[in-house]
């Protein structure tokens, strides 16, 4: 195949997506749905491990106080914790302040709550940690506030890393799942979409080969109409993802009131390969619908 014919594939290509609109619209929207739920797993898979990796990193510690804990035990508890190093006491949550925030969480289903004859959330202090902390050991630090009078129990950021770590490997299996699934959807969607387009050209075709043109030089537009699909679906695609992290980023979310969660964005690697898939699909879908029509 001849570079200089290279302008007039495309011109064929383009021609092509213009003159089936309704096809190639109904398939390109499809195609940026599919990439759009696998690429917010990702957007959340990275934001996820992101945290995972800060709580790894840092040492946060959630106090819970028992029922009727009186104010000078609370003040007790309050010097001890600050006496450790590096110790701060962030925030002091009451008891119902911890119901009116559960209150929150739960929006319209707050009425759930109603029903209730006491509150039975405990007060906690939020505690975190400075640089000086780094030699103690988490563990032994929660064994001894529990034995504090008037602490019921004590839970630490590195504890809850190592229940996400075992949450986020079957996340990631799952993701893989998804991602395959809709990455045979996409495959289907772009080969239905290239087959209506040759036959919508068929007589043209056969045209073009009564006069003597080559396989490819007839194929050749159809391919490319694959990967300028999947460009198309992996450039929307992206640029949605994008809105959907400007829009989350505009908001900061605290877990266990010390934490917070700064989302970033996938990396440019991922990214760029999730462009790449599109246009691999594109462009192996192409194939696949040329290859049920031509003896290639």
């Amino acid at each position: 195949m001849r570079p200089g014919l290279l302008p007039y594939f495309f011109r064929q290509a383009g021609a092509n997506v213009r003159n089936n609109p309704m096809v190639h619209g109904i398939g390109l929207v499809t195609m940026v749905i599919s990439f759009l739920i696998f690429g917010s797993f990702l957007l959340l898979f990275v934001n996820v491990n992101a945290l995972i990796d800060r709580w790894g990193h840092s040492l946060s510690m959630s106090v819970y106080l028992e029922d009727g804990v009186s104010q000078s035990q609370t003040e007790n508890i309050r010097a001890r914790i600050e006496g450790l190093p590096g110790a701060e006491v962030r925030s002091y949550i009451s008891k119902e302040k911890a119901l009116a925030d559960f209150r929150a969480a739960l929006g319209p289903r707050a009425g759930l709550l109603d029903g209730l004859s006491s509150n039975p959330l405990p007060a906690s202090m939020e505690v975190v940690f400075g640089e000086e902390a780094g030699h103690l050991e988490p563990a032994e630090v929660k064994v001894a506030l529990e034995a504090l009078e008037g602490v019921e129990e004590v839970q630490y950021s590195r504890e809850w890393v190592r229940r996400f770590e075992g949450a986020m490997r079957m996340v990631q299996m799952v993701g893989f799942i998804i991602g395959g699934l809709l990455c045979l959807g996409v495959l289907f969607i772009v080969t239905n979409t290239i087959k209506m387009t040759i036959y919508g050209r068929k007589e043209e075709i056969e045209i073009l080969q009564l006069v003597g043109a080559t396989g490819w030089f007839v194929k050749t537009p159809f391919l490319l109409e694959g990967v300028i699909q999947g460009a198309l679906s992996g450039i929307v695609s992206i640029g949605g993802l994008y809105l959907a992290y400007l829009v989350l980023s505009w908001k900061r979310f605290y877990i266990l009131g010390a934490a917070a969660i700064d989302f970033i964005f996938i990396p440019p690697s991922y990214a760029f390969s999730l462009f790449l898939i599109s246009v691999f699909f594109g462009l192996l879908g192409s194939f696949i619908a040329v290859g049920q029509f031509f003896d290639v």
